[in-house]
């Protein structure tokens, strides 16, 4: 008999920015935790927790997070220059 599939936890990955300039890349955070009127700011609570767990076992302090985007390949964390996406749709 075939297995049932196991249900998949879905998360999202946000690139966080801390105080020193220090940058993680792709931290996990459940997906049913975000949305609805905070947006994404629960995901900044959860990094934080991630953090402070990090830092109990490793014994150095957290670094205070200035920032937090999702993660979608852009290096920067910025957005792109206003004119790029209008250079891109009037190529010949």
């Amino acid at each position: 008999m075939a297995r049932k599939p196991a249900s998949r936890t879905e998360f999202v990955t946000f690139d966080v920015f801390y105080q020193d300039g220090s940058r993680r890349s792709n931290r996990k955070v459940p997906s049913s935790v975000l949305g609805g009127l905070d947006l994404d700011e629960p995901a900044r609570a959860i990094i934080e927790e991630q953090d402070r767990l990090i830092s109990e076992k490793s014994g150095v302090p957290p670094i205070p997070i200035e920032r937090i985007c999702r993660s979608n390949g852009d290096k920067l964390g910025k957005p792109p220059p206003a004119g790029a996406a209008a250079a891109r749709t009037h190529q010949p």
